[in-house]
């Protein structure tokens, strides 16, 4: 590698965004560079192994992966030999509220307003209402996402033309639609309990952010990646390589490179330059300003305002394995979203003091029709808390080997308190454990890069959602953002993230789209 090294495009970080940008792009065919700074490519869609066992670092579910979702399409589109996608079936999530019965909950809309008025009948007028704004915020959702790669004048028309559902859905937070519908505070919390799977607090998120991601699942049902989320990296990367692409894991981008107020590549950690007149971060917009802009460059106003937006959650991880018949022991295809005290909007904020309000398990071997569990029937599952930052803040400029005894003794007591939990819920499975491995925010921060950790990059409030400095193309010539800070939250948001910026290098994209 030479400093003359010149792309049609360079993409800084290969999670989903940054491959789908880069796919789309060789598609046209553009001679695309990715650049991954861990040693592994795909970013949050990632396996890792241990023991005999395997995870995924960032997947449980996914929505729009129907044979006839636009999403899978795109995917078909993008790959260079055809993903598949196994159905969850019809329940894919269940709710553990307080001491209520579990709660199993289905798709489509209509089955799961089924099931939620089983559970409480005195409330069908509510649910029946939930169900029109998940609908509509979806909806509305989808068409201020539509404006972030579109000129600013045709994306202030589209805004201006939904003026009423971008007011009603995407300017109110979750809790105050919910509070709207109803006053029932079991059922409000059944509405909520899945917040997870975007971050957003309800009393902070965006309801269109929420009707977003849970409508994906309503819609056509959840699916699991064949072979688990390393496939992604397995089929798009041969799409960028087949262009006469290259995608590097273990580079580290130092800074951009700026030449006449306009971005012409990068200089990586090594103090290589590679030059680009197209240069695309997935690395998260703050993320983006805060590692690789120089200093005093760029847009004051711009850089104010993304700076300005909240930070999502962090999350400790407890990777499970499993020796022994789980399914008999209690383990299901579906995830479990556990609440002990019923107290929805709550995260693990004194960790390890106290006890976690809220987890959630899920065993993606069962949801993998290629797993092998072999003659002593090893199984992968894990359990995920919501904590906070501040928890792990004070050993954040260590070294991972050098924060001594009293980060080992934290990290064993968050893992005694999770597994705990675990235990108490899952007694029969956790009998089998016989691998436990846990994951802290600082493991998130330095494998992906993300702003202390938050894996799901900015929050998903009224105010980042209606932000017009979350753009594709940003007012920096020759810079483009990609990946979930740009669309909307998750690995389907991501993969929007990355098409959108790539139509916003190449128009030519935007009529796959269409199709």
């Amino acid at each position: 590698m030479t400093d003359q090294e010149h792309w049609d495009a360079i993409v800084i970080g290969s999670g989903m965004g940054g491959m789908t940008s880069a796919a789309a792009l060789s598609k046209m065919g553009h001679k695309v560079l990715l650049l991954e700074q861990y040693k592994t490519l795909g970013g949050l869609t990632h396996s890792f192994s241990r023991e005999g066992f395997s995870w995924d670092v960032g997947i449980h579910y996914l929505g729009c992966m129907a044979p006839e979702d636009r999403e899978r399409g795109m995917l078909d589109w993008l790959t260079h030999t055809p993903m598949e996608f196994e159905s969850m079936g019809a329940v894919y999530d269940n709710l553990h509220l307080a001491d209520a019965p579990p709660l199993a909950l289905s798709r489509p809309f209509e089955a799961q307003e089924r099931d939620l008025k089983d559970r409480f009948p005195d409330e069908a007028e509510a649910i029946e209402e939930w169900t029109i704004a998940l609908r509509e915020g979806r909806e509305t959702m989808y068409t201020v996402a539509s404006t972030r790669a579109m000129p600013d004048f045709v994306g202030q028309m589209i805004e201006w033309w939904n003026q009423r559902a971008i007011d009603k859905w995407c300017k109110r937070t979750t809790q105050e639609v919910v509070d709207s519908i109803t006053q029932n505070p079991d059922l409000a919390a059944a509405f909520t309990a899945q917040w997870g799977d975007h971050g957003g607090r309800p009393h902070k998120a965006s309801f269109a952010m929420h009707a977003l991601i849970l409508g994906c699942y309503l819609e056509s049902g959840a699916w699991y990646p064949v072979g688990g989320g390393k496939a992604f990296a397995e089929h798009l990367i041969p799409t960028i390589i087949e262009a006469g692409g290259e995608a590097r894991a273990g580079v580290k981008v130092e800074t951009l490179l700026v030449e006449n107020d306009k971005v012409v590549g990068v200089r990586t950690s090594t103090g290589e330059n590679i030059y680009s007149d197209v240069v695309i971060s997935n690395i998260g917009a703050r993320e983006t300003l805060n590692n690789l802009l120089p200093e005093g460059f760029g847009p004051e106003d711009w850089i104010s305002e993304i700076q300005a937006l909240p930070a999502s959650i962090a999350h400790f991880d407890l990777f499970l394995g499993f020796e022994g018949d789980v399914e008999e022991a209690g383990a299901t295809r579906s995830n479990h979203w556990v609440y002990p005290t019923g107290e929805i909007d709550a995260i693990w904020a004194d960790a390890p003091n106290g006890n976690p309000p809220g987890f959630f398990v899920s065993f993606g071997s069962l949801k993998d029709p290629n797993h092998d569990p072999g003659p002593k029937q090893k199984y992968a599952g894990d359990m995920v808390v919501w904590a906070d930052w501040n928890s792990v803040a004070r050993w954040a400029d260590l070294p991972s080997g050098a924060r001594g005894a009293e980060y080992k003794a934290f990290k064993q007591q968050v893992e005694d308190k999770m597994f705990a939990l675990f235990k108490a819920y899952f007694s029969d499975l956790a009998e089998l454990v016989v691998f436990r491995e846990l994951s802290t925010p600082l493991a998130t921060a330095a494998i992906t890069g993300h702003h202390e950790g938050r894996f799901y990059g900015l929050d998903g409030t009224p105010e980042r959602v209606m932000s017009d400095a979350l753009q594709a193309k940003t007012p920096i010539e020759g810079l483009y953002l990609s990946g979930q800070d740009v669309v909307s939250i998750g690995i389907q948001g991501a993969l929007w993230g990355g098409i959108l910026c790539a139509a916003s290098v190449d128009r030519r994209i935007f009529k796959q789209l269409k199709g």
